[in-house]
């Protein structure tokens, strides 16, 4: 099964946003086993985008559109594709009445009468109800070929495919797709992959991927079979090999769990409390965890201390140890930790301090340099850390390392497990 993609819209070629549809699309359908040799991007432009769908549908199987399903002038994917497809548009009830309830519970109360084509719909599609929108997508069939047509914003576009597309593409392949994703932390991408590499020159069904993330690794593991449960057979022995080789360096086998949420659920099930001290972060930890539905059962309190005042007021930090030490070292992170936990009353506090860059730096104590604390049932730990990157990804490696170094020290006490 071949799918091809085009992504619509002039913005994207002109630069003004980053086509992250594409790289999303393609990682999904390469993990339904769908082959993908062409993709494209056309601009607002009905001829050069009916020509290049035209190509596409001659060539492949399934084509995907994402883009041009709005209310204005230039949006035209879907008058396009139904032309190209030779199916006539018409008003599809379900689909209006859903934009008045959008509209109705939006701050626009008025509804402007372009915003109806939304609701035309090429005849005998199926249409794909958008949670997050008003333009509805649509799967269109005809002489064996499959034409799709998504909503350009990701917001919309990501929850539609995982939603009703994914189920679709995996019905048109004559072999059912099995997928786990094992995601690990504390642990480099080459370390990861070195531990695997006689997994990976061996694979045949199934098989094993690498995707590095910022402060984790992600192994993909696919199995094809006739069946589901089949596939999922064939997978099994595969997963208990890498929980052997990587033991509590995994945190979850959910691609839909982010290490902050399996955190919380961490928190939750033993009933212990956290606090952030974050100097360098400024927050994005504290933000990490709150993101996470239900935190507040948990989460004590962020105390951003980004000056050495803030650190010696609200935290009680030595005034020695800020002069002898400085504020980036591991004394100060130990105090700030330790500190944190006492004054708010919580089981545990993880305290990052360092220099972010791109200035601030020294021969002694380089940009990079980032020290995070971990203070738990009475025990501080702190680790030194030398990140390599612009600011924000500096920040970002420290704010992933700490959620790492209290899971680490949380799982480290025997008296929780």
């Amino acid at each position: 099964m071949v799918v091809e993609l085009i992504c619509v819209g002039t913005e994207l070629l002109l630069g003004n946003i980053v086509n992250t549809n594409a790289a999303y699309l393609s990682e999904k359908c390469a993990l339904l086993g769908l082959s993908m040799y062409h993709q494209s991007v056309v601009g607002d432009n009905a001829e050069r985008l009916k020509e290049s769908l035209e190509t596409a549908l001659n060539r492949s199987d399934v084509v995907i559109l994402s883009g041009g399903l709005g209310p204005t002038q230039d949006d035209l994917t879907k008058e396009t594709a139904a032309e190209v497809m030779g199916i006539p548009l018409k008003e599809d009830p379900h689909s209006r009445e859903r934009i008045e309830e959008y509209f109705k519970n939006s701050q626009y109360k008025v509804i402007t009468d372009n915003n109806w084509k939304q609701a035309l719909v090429p005849e005998g599609a199926i249409v794909l109800d958008n949670e997050n929108g008003t333009a509805p997508g649509i799967i269109m069939e005809k002489n064996g070929k499959s034409v799709i047509l998504l909503p350009g914003p990701p917001g919309e576009l990501i929850p539609m495919f995982e939603g009703k597309v994914y189920d679709y593409l995996n019905k048109l392949q004559p072999e059912i797709i099995y997928s786990t994703m094992v995601r690990i932390c504390g642990l480099g991408e080459s370390f990861v992959e070195n531990e695997i590499r006689d997994l990976i020159d061996n694979q045949t069904n199934p098989t094993i991927a690498t995707y590095a993330k910022i402060g984790q690794v992600d192994l993909r593991v696919t199995a094809k079979a006739a069946s589901e449960k089949e596939a999922a057979k064939l997978a099994k022995p595969m997963l208990k090999e890498l929980v052997k080789r990587f033991g509590d360096h995994i945190y979850t086998m959910d691609e839909h769990k982010s290490l902050e949420e399996v955190i919380v659920h961490f928190l939750k099930e033993r009933s212990l409390t956290l606090t952030t001290a974050e100097s360098c972060t400024g927050g994005m930890i504290a933000a990490r965890i709150t993101d996470v539905p239900g935190a507040s059962e948990v989460f004590k309190q962020g105390l951003v201390t980004y000056s050495n005042r803030a650190k010696r007021k609200l935290l009680d930090v030595k005034k020695t140890t800020l002069k002898e030490y400085g504020a980036v070292s591991e004394k100060t992170a130990k105090e700030m930790a330790k500190n944190g936990a006492f004054i708010t009353g919580s089981d545990a506090c993880v305290s990052v301090t360092g220099t972010a860059g791109p200035t601030g730096g020294t021969e002694e104590k380089p940009v990079g340099l980032v020290y995070i604390g971990c203070c738990y049932n009475n025990k501080t730990v702190v680790k030194e850390f030398h990140f390599k990157g612009e600011r924000q990804k500096i920040r970002e490696q420290a704010t992933a390392n700490a959620l790492i170094l209290l899971r680490e020290c949380i799982l480290a006490d025997k008296g929780q497990e």
